[in-house]
């Protein structure tokens, strides 16, 4: 197992993690993010509904619910409209001979919208087959602590082996 396999699992169980809380939690805000060790949870939620959330996240996914690891508000979906229309408004406004920057502006404004546009197939995409994984047998949540007194409320999720 790699690093990198290691943090998309991760990223897969925080993602249906964030998922059952914005279920039970309505309007809950929440940001995350996942490493080697586990994930962090940044926002409002309640350390004992964090740690059932991810437990039943680990058994859901075990049980073979993979749509739990796409999440619409995924940083991959920011990155993948970012890298497209910014290398779309790049293509189209370098590919003219034109001389006048606002000559070339239209086609790379009508180049980054139509990137964009397929931006969230693309980060969908990506996240099923690049960032995030289902396949998270042998895994079980270690423990979700609150992180000390800051300007925001964050926990963190530590995961393990079953063997660990």
């Amino acid at each position: 197992m790699t690093v990198f396999d290691r943090i998309r699992q991760h990223h897969g169980i925080e993602h249906a993690t964030v998922t059952l809380l914005s279920q039970r939690i309505k309007g809950v805000q929440l940001v995350a993010r996942s490493d080697f060790a586990g994930f962090t949870v940044f926002g409002q939620v309640d350390t004992a509904a964090l740690a059932a959330a991810a437990g039943e996240a680990v058994a859901r996914l075990q049980a073979g619910e993979r749509d739990l690891t796409i999440h619409p508000n995924c940083g991959t979906n920011l990155a993948a409209a970012g890298i497209l229309s910014g290398v779309a408004a790049f293509v189209a406004g370098s590919g003219q001979r034109r001389s006048l920057w606002w000559e070339r502006l239209p086609s790379a404004i009508l180049a980054a919208t139509l990137a964009l546009l397929a931006a969230p197939s693309v980060g969908r995409w990506l996240q099923e087959h690049v960032t995030t994984s289902s396949q998270v047998a042998g895994l079980r949540i270690a423990g979700v602590a609150r992180l000390p007194d800051g300007p925001i409320i964050a926990h963190r999720v530590t995961i393990t082996t079953t063997e660990g």
